[in-house]
Order: C-alpha cells, then structure tokens, then sequence
C-alpha cells in the first residue's frame, strides 16, 4: 500500500521561517556505486559505494523574500513535513546551499520562481 501525502495538508520552512507560496518541492539523492568483476568473469562480484549528493528545487509563486536573501556561500536547513490525515513524514536537508533561481513569466499566468539547492544530506522521518 502506498504512502500517500497531500500538498494542501503538508509545509516547508526554511531556516524556521514557512516558505509562503511554495508550490512544488522535489528533491533526488545519488550515491556513486561501481561493479566489481573477479577475474574471467562477466558477473558482478561485488559493490563498492562512493559519495553521495544531495540535489533538490522549490517552485514558489511569484518570489520569496527569505529564499532571495540566501546568498551562495550562506548555508541554510529546509524541513518539510509532508502529511495525508494521520500519516507524516519529516525531510529535512542540512547545510543547504543554493544553486541557482530562475523565474518564469508567462501570459495569463502568475510569475513562479525555482530555487536549487545542494544539500550535505536528507532525512526522512516517518512518523
């Protein structure tokens, strides 16, 4: 069964303060892992794991003033507590740094800001 969470239910803060008007959040982790081979075979024998990074964006309407105000060597912390009725889950990135915003205008629609960030590493908690 699936673990399903709501947006209209669920918020984010960076720093403690809410992000207002954040309309996605969406994160991906990677961690390098390389095959190993045993001599005069084709079968994998083996995994070495490497580092891993954390990548992530928030799309907010419009802009918002706290994200702005983060400069590129300012680290930060975002936590989201995501939820549907009873079930919730923590994400917590730390030491934030942001990457990049961009921002998209379009006719007969609203300004939305994207802000991506790197992370030293997520949690998840599921409580």
């Amino acid at each position: 069964m699936p673990t399903i969470f709501a947006a209209n239910e669920s918020s984010a803060l960076v720093d403690g303060e809410p992000i207002e008007g954040l309309r996605t959040i969406d994160y991906r982790r990677q961690q390098v892992r390389q095959n190993i081979y045993a001599l005069g075979s084709a079968e994998r024998i083996g995994l070495v794991s490497g580092p891993q990074s954390v990548e992530g964006r928030l799309m907010v309407a419009s802009t918002n003033a706290k994200l702005d105000s983060l400069t590129g060597d300012t680290p930060f912390q975002i936590t989201a507590q995501l939820k549907q009725g009873g079930t919730q889950m923590a994400v917590t990135f730390d030491e934030c740094f942001l990457l990049e915003k961009s921002f998209n205008l379009g006719v007969g629609g609203h300004g939305e800001a994207i802000y991506s960030f790197t992370a030293t590493r997520v949690r998840e908690e599921l409580g």
